[in-house]
């Protein structure tokens, strides 16, 4: 008997649920427009042409902190034991989904603070759907993305006062949606909100547009990266593909008649690394990296079951490359620009799960080129 394998691909789940009324109104920016921060000399140990910088989301947890401590242990280690200075990751990005299940204050020192106390690096930020949901069981009142803001959004670093022994500091973005400007990239963080599919307002559209043709301007000589917690493309079983995040990207995309180099994004509990074939001849990679640390990891869906569908022109030309839904992992980002080559280079790590101190293991490796563009 012949078997035939499964080739897995985008899908939408047949009973999306409508849940826009778990939508929450956004804190006041602490920065001012069009939120962005500059590195600048932060970036201490990168050379003129390189960047390193790892990239993980969804690693909050309360059944177990086994795999979000090994996760942020095997980032740490490879800052730690780079061959060179300019080999170490300069920064941490997060996907969102920092705690669970609610934005909480209580829930940041054991689901991130402790995990990430050894991580020798910064860590910036987007916040993810359960980073801005309330519990509404909650005995104290607190708003939508106060500990976010807190944590990650202070107007300088400061003690963080629900972190009971840790040493890390406040960072200083100046929104929950922010574009973080670095010497070889331009990182335009989205916000998108708690609704299972997310959702975007007019007003962070009309900013995303606006980001996306400023950094247009820069692109000779940085690299263009969107980041986002749902993911617009998914072939999983919890959630899908996201219809909104596709649409809002491809009309973004018309209306700033500018396209990213990459799109990284969390919300399923798996990697997934998907390609999209634009008529204009572009190549836009989609990655999922959020099986940072929730003990739930997402299987992929089989396409003939009829609770997925598979069959939409918003598929259209987009193809699933790889993925690994039953281990827990993170990326290592590395974009370098000589005189004669401009490249992103990413790499897919797993942990083991069962051998604290077995290396992690690299998976997936991508390079976009962006050398002429």
């Amino acid at each position: 008997m012949i078997s035939t394998k499964i080739l897995y691909n985008a899908v939408f789940k047949t009973d999306q649920v409508d849940d826009l009324d778990k939508f929450q109104p956004l804190p006041e920016p602490t920065g001012s427009y069009p939120y962005r921060l500059n590195l600048g000399n932060r970036l201490s140990e990168t050379v003129p042409g390189k960047m390193v910088f790892h990239m993980v989301g969804d690693t909050g947890g309360l059944k177990s902190a086994d795999a979000q401590k090994q996760v942020a242990e095997k980032m740490a280690e490879q800052h730690l034991n780079a061959a060179n200075e300019h080999d170490k990751p300069a920064f941490l990005y997060h996907l969102g989904d920092i705690v669970y299940h609610y934005g909480e204050a209580e829930q940041y020192d054991e689901q991130f603070l402790k995990p990430f106390e050894t991580y020798p690096a910064p860590i910036y930020a987007i916040a993810g759907n359960h980073d801005t949901d309330i519990n509404p069981d909650c005995d104290s009142h607190y708003e939508s993305l106060e500990a976010f803001y807190t944590a990650f959004c202070n107007t300088c670093p400061k003690t963080i006062h629900f972190g009971t022994q840790s040493n890390r500091k406040s960072q200083v973005q100046p929104h929950v949606f922010w574009t973080m400007e670095s010497p070889l990239a331009t990182i335009i963080g989205l916000h998108t909100n708690v609704p299972k599919y997310g959702h975007i307002t007019k007003e962070q559209k009309n900013w995303f547009i606006k980001e996306l043709q400023n950094a247009a301007k820069f692109r000779s000589d940085k690299a263009i990266i969107v980041c986002m917690h749902h993911a617009p493309y998914s072939a999983d079983t919890n959630h899908g593909s996201s219809k909104p995040m596709i649409e809002f990207l491809e009309s973004s995309f018309e209306e700033a008649g500018v396209k990213p180099d990459i799109i990284f994004s969390g919300h399923v509990h798996n990697y997934q690394r998907f390609t999209k074939q634009y008529q204009d001849g572009k190549t836009l990679p989609f990655i999922v990296a959020g099986a940072g640390g929730f003990d739930e990891l997402h299987q992929l869906a089989d396409p003939f079951d009829s609770n997925y569908s598979t069959k939409s022109d918003l598929f259209n030309q987009v193809q699933l490359d790889n993925y690994c839904d039953n281990r827990h992992g993170f990326l290592k980002i590395c974009i370098e620009k000589t005189p004669f080559s401009f490249t992103i280079q990413g790499e897919y790590y797993t942990v083991s799960g069962l051998n604290i101190d077995e290396e992690a293991s690299l998976f997936d490796r991508f390079t976009i080129d962006l050398t002429g563009r």
